[in-house]
């Protein structure tokens, strides 16, 4: 392939541009992986349960708990797709890439060579090719002077002297002819050794050189091309362990567990009524009324309708108060909402005490450095800021201690997250005289919200409020627009609700200036969510009724 440099050159970079198209073929392979890693990591965490929600409730179902556990599989599954990206990223995209712009200088290199050793060759004939000329070019001159001394020796009309001219002239001619000659040989033989070593030396060696490359690039791509398939395949079986747990959590579903759960869940423990003995009216009345008949138990129960009520869709009945900056402590918020309020104001004031912090000991260092080198500034100038900054930190710390002695109020009388709601234990419990009358000071809900949920007897037996004839009577807020949810918010305190990303909800109060809004998914969903993290439709004749 001497004489085919030019088609050699051609192929190798048509080579590396295979190599090139394979890379981006692969990185595009790890982008689609990503992509599918990330959709289904969405996808499980749009079906997990919502933290602090009825939700969670429903997950103690073994049919629950084995969607629940698929969902998790399904995290772990989508973990692995990631991990085909990463390795296919550094062990072939990188590898190659590195090696693309090796591959590149070599080639460069070689094909530099190459054209080097051309030229070379190419010089060397142009020289051979004037020396020859040169010496064509001297013979015929020392012809005509040769002809030219003949023509003057044998015309006697020439003096001696001229023709003597004319033969030295020839004389002269052929010892340049003669040195043409010796010249051109000398060329000649250099061109056939300079061409010789070109063509089985210098171009065979550069292009044994360009066919190692060539065929290194070749194993290369093959190599990549298995790990291609290894990344795959070391996947594998933890994809089939992830498939094999989906299949265990299957198979631990027990349908006559989840009867039995909802048994537990929903008995009442009330015995069923006994038989109903004949009332003859001829006689004086003899009846005994049990406490287990049908018109006791039918008594007792007439309460239990009013749990969940018309205030079930009420969280939050102190919100309505909320005009306006509201005082200092948050009191016109709900508990919880208060303490988070509180919490917040004391976190600031800490940060703000650091930066004051921060500040002072920057000018007690800049004070020290005047006192040692009087010349770099005077040492009083920075006394004015450090007795403001001073003052400034203990009146920020007054304001902690006030905010924190709001807040330990506010967490004292929160009862524990793990404590079981009261309602729900005396709800198909005979309730006394006494708990039933302070049913009505004991408002607040263990998750934080406040209710009205009485039973009938406190209706009847406790006097109505203010406060119960402002929120008794109340019936749920109409929606006043829509809103989109921008991000997803996992609404894990009491009174939020979670809510995910893209998501069509109902509002139905605005934002009061405390940067929250208030929104509805069902008649049974509804609460605040930050009102940076929705977009708001408000519908002008709802909002103008």
């Amino acid at each position: 392939l001497q004489d085919q440099f030019d088609n050699l050159e051609k192929h190798t970079q048509w080579g590396i541009d295979v190599l090139e198209k394979y890379i981006k073929f692969v990185k595009e392979r790890t982008e689609i992986e990503l992509s599918y890693a990330k959709q289904l990591r969405s996808l499980s965490k749009k079906y997990q349960p919502k933290k602090n929600s009825k939700e969670e409730e429903e997950y103690r179902y073994t049919s629950t708990r084995a969607f629940l556990a698929t969902l998790n599989e399904m995290n772990d599954y989508a973990g692995q797709h990631e991990v085909i990206s990463e390795n296919m990223t550094s062990l072939i995209t990188g590898e190659l890439t590195r090696y693309v712009q090796e591959l590149k200088q070599e080639r460069k290199s070689h094909f530099h060579d190459g054209r080097k050793a051309q030229q070379h060759i190419e010089t060397c004939w142009k020289q051979l090719e004037a020396s020859k000329r040169r010496f064509e070019r001297d013979c015929k001159e020392a012809d005509r002077a040769q002809q030219y001394f003949e023509k003057m020796d044998a015309d006697i009309n020439v003096t001696k002297a001229d023709v003597e001219k004319a033969r030295q002239q020839a004389q002269l001619r052929h010892q340049m002819a003669e040195d043409s000659k010796a010249e051109y040989s000398s060329t000649l033989q250099k061109f056939n050794s300079e061409q010789h070593e070109h063509y089985y030396t210098h171009i065979p060696n550069i292009f044994q050189k360009i066919q190692e490359m060539e065929e290194r690039r070749i194993v290369r791509i093959g190599e990549s091309m298995k790990t291609f398939a290894e990344v795959d395949r070391q996947v594998i079986p933890i994809i089939g362990k992830c498939l094999d747990e989906i299949t265990k959590a299957a198979e631990s579903v027990d349908h006559k567990n989840d009867s039995q759960m909802v048994i537990e869940a929903f008995k009442s423990g009330f015995e069923p009524p006994g038989d109903i003995e004949f009332e003859d009216f001829t006689q004086p009345m003899k009846r005994t009324v049990s406490e287990s008949s049908l018109s006791n138990s039918r008594g007792d129960g007439k309460s239990e309708p009013k749990f969940g009520g018309k205030s079930k869709g009420k969280l939050w009945p102190f919100i309505k108060k909320n005009k306006g900056a509201g005082p200092e402590d948050f009191s016109n918020l709900p508990p919880e909402q208060r303490r988070k309020k509180l919490q917040q104001k004391v976190d600031e004031l800490n940060r703000d005490i650091q930066k004051e912090l921060d500040q002072r000991d920057a000018l007690t260092k800049m004070k020290d450095v005047y006192i040692k080198n009087p010349q770099m500034g005077d040492a009083a100038s920075v006394d004015h800021r450090l007795s403001e900054l001073a003052q400034n930190i203990e009146k920020l710390r007054l304001e902690v201690q006030k905010f924190e002695g709001w807040l330990a109020e506010v967490e004292g009388r929160l009862p524990a997250r793990n404590e079981q709601p009261r309602r729900q234990s005396g709800m198909y419990e005979p309730q006394n005289p006494s708990a039933v009358n302070s049913c009505a000071q004991d408002r607040e809900s263990p998750d934080g919200s406040y209710t009205e949920e009485q039973s009938q007897e406190t209706e009847m037996k406790v006097p109505a409020t203010d406060f119960d004839d402002e929120f008794d009577d109340e019936e749920p807020l109409p929606t006043i627009g829509t809103c989109k949810a921008l991000y997803t918010f996992e609404g894990q305190n009491e009174g939020t609700i979670s809510v995910a990303e893209g998501e069509m909800l109902y509002v139905i109060e605005e934002d009061k200036g405390d940067g929250w809004t208030r929104i509805r998914r069902n008649e049974d969903e509804e609460g605040y969510v930050p009102t940076s993290y929705v977009e708001v439709y408000l519908d002008k004749n709802a909002k103008g009724a």
